[in-house]
Order: structure tokens, then sequence, then C-alpha cells
């Protein structure tokens, strides 16, 4: 059995659900919603795990959010412990390629990884992340330099590239 340990990051949108495992962090919720929406991720994947709260064992990545989100950190370096297709996973290796403050299109993500026609793929695996920031899908955006879908809302993806752009 797996277990899963939890704690709440508090930050100027609100509060999220981390999560982490003893290999990493496995999921970053969406800000500002039930619990809920972390056991039915769990569920899915994980076949036997249990929840705990420990916010002792999460505190390197909440001092870690706390630095991103005070503009005091430009990169992570926390271990994590994804679960995904190999796309998905080169998908998301692409990804935290991205450099702080920029931004770049579906398509180059998905040139970058050597499968220039599917981009809708690579949109699919980017709304997948389980990993908001870390894995920077806020940084991808539509060809027409306009926002598009993020699991945490427009505003939240809004809020992130503001973030890094100040």
């Amino acid at each position: 059995m797996t277990i899963l340990y939890v704690d709440t990051l508090t930050f100027a949108q609100g509060e999220m659900y981390m999560i982490a495992a003893n290999e990493g962090l496995v999921y970053l919720g969406t800000p500002n919603t039930a619990f809920d929406e972390v056991e039915k991720w769990a569920q899915k994947h994980f076949k036997g795990y249990s929840f705990e709260e420990n916010s002792e064992k999460l505190k390197p990545y909440v001092k870690q959010f706390t630095a991103y989100f005070n503009r005091e950190l430009t990169e992570f370096n926390l271990p994590m412990h994804v679960k995904g297709t190999v796309f998905q996973l080169a998908v998301w290796d692409a990804l935290k390629e991205l450099p702080y403050g920029t931004t770049t299109t579906y398509a180059a993500i998905a040139e970058r990884i050597g499968n220039p026609k599917a981009v809708r793929a690579v949109g699919s695996a980017i709304g997948a992340n389980p990993i908001l920031a870390i894995i920077p899908c806020h940084r991808v955006i539509g060809k027409n330099g306009k926002l598009t879908g993020f699991r945490s809302g427009l505003t939240m993806k809004q809020f992130l590239l503001d973030l890094e752009r100040e």
C-alpha cells in the first residue's frame, strides 16, 4: 500500500492540496477545490493507497513553492514521482525544459518531442499534468498568443505568467 502524504499550500490565490509519496511529489491540486478532486485523482493513479496528513514530510515542497510565489525561486529541484504514459512523460519532460518567464506553443512542444503532428495529443498530455508550476504547463499558449485551457483555470494561468514576468 502506498502512503500519500497530504498538506495544503497557502498562497495569494488561496490554498492547494499537495500530495507526495516516499519517492517525491505526485500531485498539486487545483486552488480552492475540495479534497474530492485529490481523492478522484488518487483512485485513478494508485491501486492501494492511504492518505496521511504530514506537514513535516511536505515541508521542503511548501518551502520551494512559497519561494516561487514570492519570486525568490525560478527553478524547482524537488523530487517528483509522476505517473503517465510514455507520451505524457515526454511532453512533461519537454515542459520542464521551458525557461522561467517564457512561453511556447503546443506545436512547438510537439516539434520538441519529435512528433510535430501530435499537437492535439500534446494538449491532452498537458491537461493531464499532475504537478502544476513544477511541470510548467502554464507556459504553453495558443499559436495566436492567447491563453488556452488550464486545469486550474485561465485566471490562475495568467497569475502564474504574470508572476514570472514581473
